[in-house]
């Protein structure tokens, strides 16, 4: 991959970790470019690295192997059809990181028969530990598919789903997620605090008993039901709040959550026209 030349649409938050990543990764910085309209999200690229970082969105995809559309969705479309002319005589492998575009959008946008990978990352991707899903158009290789594996990877794991209706679970799952496990730390501070202890003692405890855990689920042969049964001794404390999360019904509350995310990404993709 590393003599691949990949081309940001877009210098956000999004794009930025992708490169970051990427750099650490070891892939060449003068193989990496990143284009915006805004001069001064381009020097701060130009000042962390010697990537090419350029106004000139044509310029970007003719030099380009990948280009990696990480603009805002409400503005994807005027991008798109910007890009249009030199995606269809350059023909990259087109990435998109823009919740809520399906690949009939960007065909729509860029042209049939482009090669576009849809994906999903997290908020995460900013610390290069997120969860991100992928869908492939029919017109992607396997080599390509590798390819844009292997540019999401640079800000952590990575799924295929093999139905782009999936990508709207994905958004349930890890899309929205982080928020979910922020909202139980939030009570659970509260919670703590209630009980006695100072903000920052609750504070400290919540948060490093939430990165304990995940890395004992990520880190251990054992599923999180297995974990949390061999944690819950009978007749202790935890098997009493482990209860009393059940009887309130945690389980049910979750899917309803999870499902309305979901519905609520299907219904933001069907608002965008295709004419």
């Amino acid at each position: 991959m590393k003599e691949k030349s990949i081309a940001f649409i877009g210098a956000g938050n999004m794009a930025g970790a992708l490169i970051r990543g990427l750099l650490k990764d070891g892939h060449p910085a003068e193989r990496i470019i990143a284009m915006d309209p805004d001069r001064s999200k381009l020097d701060a690229f130009s000042a962390e690295s010697k990537i090419t970082c350029t106004t000139d969105s044509r310029s970007a995809v003719s030099a380009a192997d990948v280009v990696v559309l990480a603009v805002k969705p409400q503005v994807m479309a005027d991008v798109a059809q910007q890009l249009a002319p030199a995606v269809q005589e350059y023909r990259p492998l087109v990435l998109s990181v823009a919740a809520g575009i399906r690949i009939e959008h960007l065909r729509h946008w860029l042209g049939e028969e482009c090669a576009i990978v849809r994906t999903m990352p997290n908020t995460p991707a900013m610390l290069q530990a997120g969860a991100t899903g992928l869908f492939a158009s029919d017109s992607v290789s396997e080599e390509q598919r590798s390819l844009a594996e292997s540019i999401m990877r640079a800000a952590g794991i990575t799924i295929w789903v093999e139905d782009e209706g999936l990508i709207d679970a994905v958004t349930a799952v890890s899309g929205s997620g982080p928020a979910y496990f922020f909202l139980f730390m939030e009570q659970m501070i509260r919670s703590a605090q209630s009980l006695g202890l100072g903000e920052e003692e609750a504070t400290l405890l919540t948060l490093q008993t939430a990165l304990g855990a995940a890395r004992m689920a990520l880190e251990s042969d054992d599923s999180p039901a297995t974990l949390r049964a061999k944690v819950t001794s009978p007749g202790g404390t935890t098997e009493q709040a482990i209860r009393v999360l059940e009887q309130e019904g945690l389980e049910r509350i979750l899917k309803q959550a999870m499902t309305a995310a979901r519905d609520r990404s299907i219904e933001l993709s069907s608002q965008l026209p295709v004419d």
